[in-house]
């Protein structure tokens, strides 16, 4: 594929390159798959895929060794390399798919026509091809009568399609939500019929799916989708409308405030359906992330995305209140650490998306957001006192000085202590600075 920072026009020029230089070689070349797919929808396609009827080792003799790279030559895949900017082209031989043994892949490949290639594709609408010298499209499954229907059709029989490859499941769902689309009758029934099955699918790969429908236009109708099938409660058994009562009165509501996110990303969608699933905010949040811990687990989620996705549920918890004067009444203190967050983006969306999907008050996602674009310097100024500094100053080692530094903190953030002077002044007034701060600022007086 594309490097993420290819150009779009560079990496067209560099597709149709790709393929001039085979035919130059007197093979057949065209276009495959999704960017034809995006060409004949008028989208720019996210990178460009060519089918060719060259054996790999044609294709890398064409285009050089230091310039291809061969890691899926056993399926008749060679990655071509581009120019700077131009990214990559996946070339893959015409072939015609042997046994799908572990539900992923195929038990080996035989090199076939172009027809024979199409038909062993996923879906109809993934299974043309396109000329993009002369501008032809060559289509033998029917897929641009399916593209003008807006209907998402697997090729041939639907069930041996999600047999051979069980994440086909999702990428149905995807694919019509993304595109405002329809699952056919059998296909959807087929879905329906074989949800259960996803779960064999590597947890990788179904994290990126769900990741590719967040992240997308049509995320709502995606969620909507993956309930209606089964497939939720396959991938997200924890908080999938079948989960319990809870979690069926809660999925309509969350899947709302998820497609109203500006900046969806898969940790604000776990947040919110856990949020959802585990009932009103006045229960025990600590009970939450248990539950975003098993899902990050499950999922095998990045590090940075399991910590995102439960410091967002602890932020709900601590400054989610509707009531914007009680917010405003709070100490700063009790709020900065969120606001002041690397993370507050993501925050103050899911704030602004709750409270638009509620048609709520949204005064407390609109103060939440002007407190977090403060000055740098008023939203998180540098820390008055050190730990070096607390030392010198007869404080004990260990807890004393980490609950001390905290309660400086605090009457820094919130006024009461304006500079290093005063902060020193505070901390000898102690008289009791071995021991672990108390927090009592009336001392500051």
């Amino acid at each position: 594929m594309p490097a993420i920072s290819a150009d779009p026009e560079a990496a067209r020029h560099f597709a149709i390159e790709v393929v001039q230089r085979l035919r130059e070689a007197g093979h057949e070349a065209l276009w495959a798959g999704g960017c034809v797919r995006d060409e004949l929808l008028g989208r720019t396609p996210a990178d460009y895929d060519v089918a060719t009827s060259a054996k790999p080792d044609e294709v890398r003799g064409i285009f050089g060794h230091r310039r291809t790279l061969a890691v899926g030559a056993a399926f008749g895949v060679i990655t071509v390399v581009g120019r700077r900017g131009s990214g990559h082209v996946e070339v893959t031989t015409f072939r015609t798919d042997a046994a799908y043994t572990d539900g992923r892949h195929p038990a080996g490949v035989t090199f076939a026509t172009a027809e024979e290639d199409a038909l062993r594709r996923d879906f109809s609408i993934n299974g043309l091809f396109f000329d993009p010298i002369t501008g032809e499209v060559h289509d033998f499954v029917g897929g641009r009568d399916d593209l003008a229907a807006g209907i998402v059709r697997a090729i041939g029989v639907p069930s041996q399609r999600f047999a051979e490859d069980h994440l086909r499941l999702l990428r149905a769902v995807r694919f019509a939500a993304v595109f405002g689309f329809v699952l056919e009758s059998h296909t959807r029934a087929a879905v329906e019929r074989m949800a259960g099955l996803v779960t064999s699918v590597s947890p990788e790969r179904i994290a990126a799916e769900l990741r590719l429908m967040v992240a997308r236009p049509g995320r709502g109708r995606a969620l909507e989708l993956l309930a209606e099938t089964g497939l939720a409660m396959a991938v997200l058994p924890e908080v999938g409308p079948a989960a319990g009562p809870q979690a069926a009165e809660a999925w309509p509501a969350s899947v709302r405030v998820i497609d109203a996110l500006d900046e969806p990303a898969l940790p604000q969608a776990i947040a919110a359906l856990v949020e959802g699933a585990c009932g009103p905010r006045e229960g025990d949040p600590r009970a939450r992330h248990p539950i975003v811990n098993a899902i990050s687990r499950r999922l095998r989620l990045s590090n940075d995305e399991a910590a995102t996705a439960s410091w967002l549920l602890a932020a709900l918890a601590a400054i989610g209140d509707d009531d914007v004067a009680a917010l405003r009444g709070r100490a700063w203190s009790s709020v900065q650490p969120w606001l002041a967050d690397r993370r507050r983006s993501l925050l103050v969306d899911l704030l602004r998306a709750r409270a638009q999907a509620r048609r709520g008050e949204a005064a407390a996602a609109a103060w939440a957001t002007a407190e977090s674009l403060r000055p740098i310097d008023r939203l998180d100024p540098p820390p008055l006192l050190g730990g070096d500094e607390l030392l010198a100053e007869g404080v004990a080692k260990g807890r004393p000085i980490g609950e001390m530094l905290a309660c400086i903190r605090r009457m820094q953030l919130d006024g009461l202590l304006a500079n290093r002077e005063a902060a020193l002044e505070w901390v000898r007034a102690r008289g009791d600075r071995t021991a672990a701060a108390d927090g009592d600022e009336t001392a500051a007086g």
